[in-house]
């Protein structure tokens, strides 16, 4: 019994001297849990400070037209959060749940990656980047060596780099989560190697976008932060401060994941997807940019061994759903910025959870959050 007692005893150590022998990022992982979309608090950020605002305009029929009691459980049921539609460049549709609010931002998780790709295309037209066909290894040094030499700005566009990234955020072990809750971005990119040759598999990978950010930064000498601020949030007419996550203090945005916007501000990004590159009149990413940017990278295989891509362009989804080509933003936990080009429109829903079924690569809850939106935009008419 006594000998019993001791091991019982022993256990809570043992549990502990175990947490301490693992890496920063695993232990951060254990105490904070899986991502949230209310994380800002968590981590060191910058600030994206908004100029003049441009507020939205409502529509005559502003939340005059209801969704049916169904669509409403829905909304509830997966943790929602806001939910926009915008018609005409004028708002539809705008609820709030679980306590958020028009004022309140959310990590919009992977959506973030779309804004990367925003920031390339301004370089690009600026003459900051010389191609997309540039080696990494021009603006990065440590890509010189061995085969991911070969690794180019436009295969981490269309994620068809083949570099070793672990997308994952289940395994405390994984590249995703040391990106994540780790402190040493740069390290972790700069240590990936070639897995496959690059340019002919589209594999999902943070990695690839987290190295677009770095080549961003090396090309217009200002950080990722600064340089959106200027090129992005400030033309847009943003009516809010905007905030990314940063792996330290003073250190790098985590570009691949954590970006924090309000839903209406969010909404000024779809915009751009909308009307390709431009917002309230004016081009702020290069229409040749984005003409190329939402077309599917029919080049490469898909991740199902198909022979074309028909679902990715530049770090942006692309969706075919009812006869439309609806290119959008999308992250974890069911943030989405959705561009219907076909009803000029933009659709908006960030929350806390999606549906953990998929059509291919399509989660099932997009298709609910489309059927709603038309509903409205069918009312509407």
């Amino acid at each position: 019994m006594k000998k019993t007692r001791y091991i019982i005893a022993a256990i809570p150590l043992l549990i502990a001297a175990a947490y301490c022998c693992l890496p920063y990022h695993a232990r951060q992982a254990i105490l904070r849990g899986y991502p949230r979309v209310d994380d800002l608090e968590l981590f060191p950020r910058d600030t994206l400070r908004r100029a003049e605002c441009t507020e939205w305009p409502t529509a005559r029929a502003y939340n005059a037209l209801e969704l049916p009691p169904e669509d409403q459980a829905y909304l509830d049921r997966l943790g929602t959060t806001a939910f926009l539609v915008i018609h005409r460049d004028s708002i539809l549709r705008e609820e709030y749940r679980d306590g958020w609010d028009p004022n309140m931002t959310s990590n919009i998780f992977s959506a973030t990656k779309s804004i990367v790709s925003l920031l390339v295309g301004i370089a690009l037209g600026e003459g900051k980047i010389n191609s997309l066909d540039d080696p990494v290894s021009h603006y990065l040094p440590p890509f010189r060596e061995g085969d991911r030499s070969r690794v180019t700005i436009r295969h981490l566009l269309t994620m068809s780099s083949g570099l070793d990234w672990d997308e994952s955020y289940s395994s405390l072990f994984s590249r995703t989560t040391r990106g994540y809750y780790g402190r040493d971005l740069r390290d972790l990119v700069e240590e990936l190697q070639s897995a496959e040759p690059p340019g002919v598999r589209f594999s999902y990978k943070s990695g690839d976008t987290q190295l677009l950010s770095f080549i961003v930064e090396q090309a217009v000498g200002q950080t990722t932060s600064a340089y959106a601020t200027e090129k992005l949030w400030q033309p847009l007419g943003a009516c809010r401060d905007a905030y990314w996550l940063l792996d330290k203090p003073d250190g790098d945005e985590k570009a691949f994941c954590c970006f924090h916007s309000t839903a209406r501000d969010m909404a000024r990004l779809g915009s751009l997807l909308l009307h390709r590159g431009s917002h309230g009149g004016r081009q702020i990413v290069p229409l040749s940019y984005m003409d190329e940017a939402l077309r599917p990278a029919s080049c490469l295989q898909d991740e199902f061994g198909r022979d074309s891509l028909d679902y990715y362009g530049f770090q942006t989804w692309i969706m075919h759903y009812r006869g439309m080509t609806n290119p959008y933003f999308r992250g974890m936990l069911g943030q989405y910025v959705i561009a219907v080009p076909s009803r000029d429109a933009i659709i908006v829903r960030l929350g806390k959870a999606r549906e953990k079924q998929y059509n291919r690569e399509v989660p099932l809850d997009l298709y609910r959050y489309m059927d709603m939106a038309l509903h409205l935009l069918d009312a509407n008419e």
